[in-house]
């Protein structure tokens, strides 16, 4: 950066300042470019890969291919692509130093905090731009771990039979729970504070919550009110916000619609808070087969 283009003003401490955090910037930019041209494999000149390299020395957005099964179930690494265990401690790492990353689940891709960490939180609403007042849901990797962030009302079984899945139960949550996750549930003493778990049918997602032993915060990867993504491509705009962005290939939920949101916070009742990708098969499990009646949404 030249040195007429700080003000005059400005002294020489200031001025390395500016320049140190400008040339951070754009190197944080290159290498999400560099590394999209890697994982993605697509066909660009050595030129612009050279000239990539050399404009983008110090990664700061990790962009991390998972390895995809074979038939067989040994993964075949090719290049540009990570092994699952790396990516899991590469992830992990970053969410414990208060970051956010993006992450493949069953049926769109997320970003995700650790629901303990309140600035974390305030990162990814910034992120999205997200209203202030629009919940995140949290996600962990066994059932039993609900009964810790959550007072649940259903049996146990019932669980079972929707998770892990792509589903979103609601449920009162426990004083276990950090209380500046969705801090506008609770401006009512005598209305239940609520909170919505998923437990995604995603091997990656599921032993990531369990190594890092505490819920994760979870909301959809893409700015507040645009298009749910299925490809990492589709927000790359968010990625020199992100620590990580985890590749898991194109996501095979084609709707787009997110999990089913169903809140089962009432005894013996069930509310549609939003219909999702499994509205049929969610409602067939609680009507039929647990005999619960839908309630009204208050």
């Amino acid at each position: 950066m030249p040195e007429n283009a700080f003000p005059g003003t400005c002294s020489p401490a200031v001025k390395r300042h500016i320049r140190a955090c400008s040339f951070g910037f754009m190197k944080s930019v290159c290498n999400v470019a560099v590394e999209l041209i890697k994982s993605r494999g697509a066909h660009v000149s050595v030129e612009a890969r050279r000239l990539g390299a050399e404009m983008c020395k110090e990664l700061k957005t990790k962009v991390l291919r998972l390895l995809p099964p074979t038939s067989n179930g040994p993964t075949i690494h090719q290049e540009g692509q990570t092994d699952g265990a790396e990516i899991l401690n590469h992830t992990v790492k970053a969410l414990k130093e208060g970051h956010v990353v993006a992450v493949p689940t069953d049926t769109i891709y997320g970003l995700a905090c650790l629901a303990q960490n309140s600035e974390a939180i305030r990162k990814t609403y910034d992120i999205k731009g997200r209203n202030g007042q629009k919940p995140l849901a949290i996600c962990v990797g066994e059932i039993q771990d609900i009964y810790k962030y959550c007072k649940v009302k259903v049996q146990k079984e019932l669980l079972e039979d929707l998770l892990p899945g792509p589903v979103t139960l609601v449920f009162e949550r426990s004083e276990v729970l950090n209380t500046d996750l969705n801090p506008f549930t609770s401006s009512c003493f005598c209305v239940p504070q609520l909170v919505g778990v998923r437990i995604p049918d995603h091997a990656f997602m599921r032993r990531l919550c369990q190594m890092c032993g505490e819920p994760l915060a979870l909301t959809s990867a893409n700015i507040s009110s645009h298009t749910s993504t299925l490809e990492v491509h589709e927000f790359q705009e968010l990625w020199p916000k992100l620590a990580v962005v985890v590749d898991g290939g194109p996501i095979g939920d084609q709707s787009r619609l997110g999990s089913t949101v169903v809140d089962l916070s009432a005894l013996g009742k069930y509310h549609i808070i939003r219909p999702g990708c499994a509205l049929s098969s969610t409602v067939d499990v609680l009507e039929r087969k647990y005999g619960l009646s839908e309630g009204s949404k208050e």
